[in-house]
């Protein structure tokens, strides 16, 4: 490998002894090394022991937030998949039932009727169940050669394993015997009702049990947000807040035929337009079609808000709260021909080098002050207060607020010593001079003591650096991506260095990264099987309608009219069920950030968001609404009714 890549020799140092296959590598695109030394060479702890492990010593996500990831991809995927599944069990239900009540009527048994829908829709969805995994198999395949962004895979790691198969290939198959028999469980046990088309039963009030606990939880943790009250049982918080969230989303569900019926009734009585009023007196009689259509959306907006607060909180972790990020290395693992090249890494703003004076170990003196090599350039582009400063002259750096160091006094003589590249030695004796520097930066931790000494680098010899305990700090901005492209750089230049990062964690960033990325991933699944889901639901419930608006069609009522029916019974129910989306997602948004430990409790930034997504919603929707109602009258439906 070495050998064909002379690049890549110039980094890694030593010569090849083995390759590294694609069981000790987590992706196709992943450079790693192991790079020996001799035990005189290694300068503490972190070096590698032993090989051989069958789990990497650092995982790509750490458990905890894994846990919250699997939470967040639940809310998004599965409740919009659950109601793509219930709508599904009841596609052209009207008809279907019918034609069960028939054959029950005509002396089929309650059982075997329950048999006959059960096995329609198994079959159903095993044939769903071997196109799905296939089409997984595909997918894996093509993603995982292309990746997606900050995360790539092999084809292996993301294979299905027997145990899923399996699941998918019974469970799916099971669910819907299940699903099959509870949903003729009505044209068995009651075949006239069907066949007569009998009132459906208005909704119990019962459907707003599951939403009052959870909007209580949600909003004794905004209450105790906004009063300061922050909870710091988080073990307790941890069960409370994710059944809050499951509550309020069951409840937003179960809630829509109420309050759907409750508006269809009040506007219906009020309104003196004749398609609203057609529509609200159908929403009336069935509010459970306004479960079917709008449910999915609903729940799709309400997930995005949750979304936008698991975000804010992971953003908070690995974000540094300063403008700046310093990046500091031993100057003895940074070989002097790379020392150039790792202060023009694009994104570095300016660098210098902090190294103490000599002691001498056997003394009993082991007074030290700390130097700081750089021009006065290089030491305005490190801080943001820098006043005083005389190029090519040393002098003192005060920084106030801190503690000065007593052993910084004007005119005492301290030595450091240098080697240069030959490996000769110097000693250079710094006096502490008179004149002081008013020095201030913006990281987290000041990087400079008060009282260090100010040497511009030519006042020592050319050729010749700090020999001890020297270190090369770097600075860029603290933009997530300006971090990132930096340790790139640095990597680029030498990877066996080894960079401290005060005020981020390196290794976040890059969780943020695959989080970030399958978040991404389950939003847009989330999209496409909510948009689904209203796509079946609402052609679904379209084609139980059309002996309804054939009959309005042929008492004289215009396409435009119909049209507007549909539109109405669709878009006010949606629009119902999305304000309380919006407003009790961002509720449970913001009490998910007052448990989350963080500063940020309140997203206003994100709301603008979510409402464009709602009206974006109610767009889509009353779009999808329009075409189904057809031009052709066809009388035929009416005489099979």
């Amino acid at each position: 490998m070495m050998g064909r890549d002379p690049g890549l020799a110039q980094l890694v140092p030593g010569k090849e002894v083995g390759l590294i296959s694609a069981q000790g590598l987590a992706q196709p695109d992943e450079l790693y090394a192991y790079v020996g030394a001799r035990p005189d060479q290694l300068k503490g702890g972190g070096h590698l022991s032993e090989f051989g492990g069958k789990w990497a010593r650092f995982p790509t996500v750490e458990p905890s937030t894994l846990d919250i990831l699997r939470f967040t991809l639940a809310g998004v995927v599965l409740l919009p998949l659950a109601v793509f599944l219930s709508v599904c069990a009841r596609l052209s239900a009207a008809s279907r039932m019918r034609r069960l009540a028939a054959l029950r009527l005509l002396g089929l048994s309650r059982k075997g009727t329950q048999r006959v829908n059960a096995a329609e829709t198994v079959a159903a969805a095993l044939l769903g169940a071997v196109l799905g995994l296939g089409a997984y198999w595909v997918v894996n395949q093509l993603v995982a050669r292309t990746g997606l962004p900050g995360f790539k895979w092999y084809p292996a790691d993301g294979a299905l394993s027997g145990t899923a198969l399996l699941v998918c290939l019974v469970g799916c198959p099971a669910l819907a015997w299940f699903v099959g028999r509870v949903g003729a469980k009505k044209a068995a046990a009651d075949p006239l009702a069907v066949r007569r088309s009998a009132v459906e039963k208005p909704p119990r009030l019962w459907g707003l049990l599951p939403l009052v606990p959870g909007l209580g939880i949600v909003i004794g943790y905004c209450v105790a947000g906004a009063t300061g009250n922050v909870p710091t049982d988080t073990s307790f918080s941890a069960i409370l807040m994710p059944l809050a969230v499951v509550l309020v989303g069951t409840g937003l569900v179960l809630s829509l035929p109420i309050l759907s019926r409750a508006l269809a009734r009040t506007v219906a009585r009020a309104t003196s337009s004749l398609s609203l009023g057609l529509a609200m007196r159908r929403n009336e009689v069935e509010p459970g079609g306004a479960l079917r259509v709008a449910t999915g959306l609903v729940l799709l907006v309400y997930a995005a808000s949750l979304t936008q607060g698991v975000l804010i909180e992971l953003d908070q972790v690995s974000k540094n709260t300063s403008p700046v990020q310093p990046y500091s290395m031993a100057l003895d693992d940074v070989p002097r021909h790379k020392e150039r090249a790792l202060t023009e890494v694009p994104g570095v703003r300016s660098h210098m080098i902090e190294a103490p004076s000599w002691t001498d170990a056997d003394s009993e003196d082991q007074t030290s002050i700390s130097a700081v090599i750089a021009t006065c350039g290089q030491l305005r582009g490190m801080a943001s207060g820098v006043e005083n400063c005389v190029e090519g002259r040393p002098a003192r750096l005060l920084v106030s607020g801190h503690v000065y160091d007593e052993a910084s006094e004007p005119g005492s003589s301290f030595p450091f010593r240098l080697r240069d590249a030959e490996g000769k030695r110097r000693v250079v004796k710094v006096r502490v001079p008179l004149q002081t520097i008013k020095y201030h930066d913006d990281t987290a931790a000041q990087m400079v003591g008060n009282g260090a000494v100010l040497i511009p680098p030519s006042y020592f010899p050319a050729g010749f650096r700090p020999e001890e305990r020297a270190t090369l700090r770097l600075l860029s901005s603290s933009a997530p991506q300006t971090v990132r492209s930096v340790l790139e750089g640095i990597a680029g230049v030498d990877p066996t260095i080894e960079v401290e990062t005060d005020g981020v964690d390196a290794a976040a960033l890059q969780q943020i990264t695959v989080i970030k990325t399958l978040l991404g991933v389950g939003m847009v699944l989330g999209l496409i099987i909510g948009v689904a889901a209203y796509l079946v639901a609402a052609t679904d419930r379209a084609v139980e309608r059309r002996p309804q608006v054939t009959a309005l069609s042929l008492l004289g009522a215009r396409p435009r009219t119909l049209r507007a029916v549909q539109v109405a019974q669709v878009v006010l129910p949606l629009v119902v069920g999305l304000v309380l989306a919006v407003v009790t997602g961002k509720m449970a948004e913001s009490s998910y950030l007052v448990t989350g430990g963080g500063a940020v409790f309140w997203d206003g930034a994100g709301l603008p968001l979510l409402v464009a997504s709602a009206l974006g919603v109610v767009v889509v929707a009353a779009l999808g609404a329009l075409p189904l109602v057809g031009r052709r009258i066809d009388p035929e439906l009416i005489r099979r009714d």
